[in-house]
């Protein structure tokens, strides 16, 4: 019979490099005490790398570069699935996930319900804040990235190309959506999603 810390090496390696899991992920393979000191063992041999309370990930190495830091994606959809937190995309970062900006934020920082924390990797930081509910109602949806991005471009900067690229981009079923979720936008931003979701 495997031991606990073997079942959880077999898990991991199955899972793939890069791989961002939490501790909960593993309770099945034995007590939550056995658990946790399999993992606290794989990463005193540096199998897996400990992100933050619970949170794990089995880290990529580069030639030249060394350790690669996670995804900071992968984290915030390890720390959705494992402990039941939203998360949305901040307006910088949404802007330029939807191809609206070609800068690149330095800061990585996510909206969620769940409580403030900092996520430290090297000499990455992935910032989450705690949000309103009105900030939070579209996280996880198309309509959530489109309202954040244009929340952050502002109304002097979002023209005729923001609107072009954004009716581009989306499709009809997050139109849809969009008109729905217009109630959870500023008001300035509320004609401007009318427009991208028009035919």
């Amino acid at each position: 019979m495997k031991s606990v810390d073997n079942m959880i090496l077999d898990k991991i390696r199955s899972l793939g490099k890069g791989s961002v899991f939490a501790t909960r992920t593993f309770f099945g393979f034995g007590s939550r005490t056995a658990v946790n000191k399999a993992l606290s063992r794989l990463a005193q041999k540096g199998t897996v790398r400990r992100l933050s309370r619970g949170l794990y990930d089995y880290p990529r190495t580069l030639p030249m570069l060394g350790l690669v830091p996670p995804d900071p994606n992968a984290v915030v959809m390890a720390l959705h699935k494992n402990f039941g937190i939203r998360v949305q995309l901040t307006g910088a970062h949404a802007a330029n996930f939807l191809g609206l900006s070609e800068q690149v934020p330095a800061k990585i920082t996510f909206l969620t319900d769940g409580r403030s924390r900092v996520i430290s990797v090297g000499n990455q930081q992935i910032h989450l804040h705690h949000a309103s509910l009105m900030n939070m109602a579209t996280a996880g949806r198309m309509s959530g990235l489109v309202i954040q991005a244009l929340r952050h471009l502002g109304p002097r900067y979002v023209d005729d190309r923001v609107v072009r690229i954004l009716r581009r981009t989306l499709k009809d079923r997050d139109k849809k959506k969009l008109l729905a979720d217009a109630i959870y936008a500023p008001a300035w931003v509320v004609p401007y999603l009318r427009i991208i979701a028009s035919r």
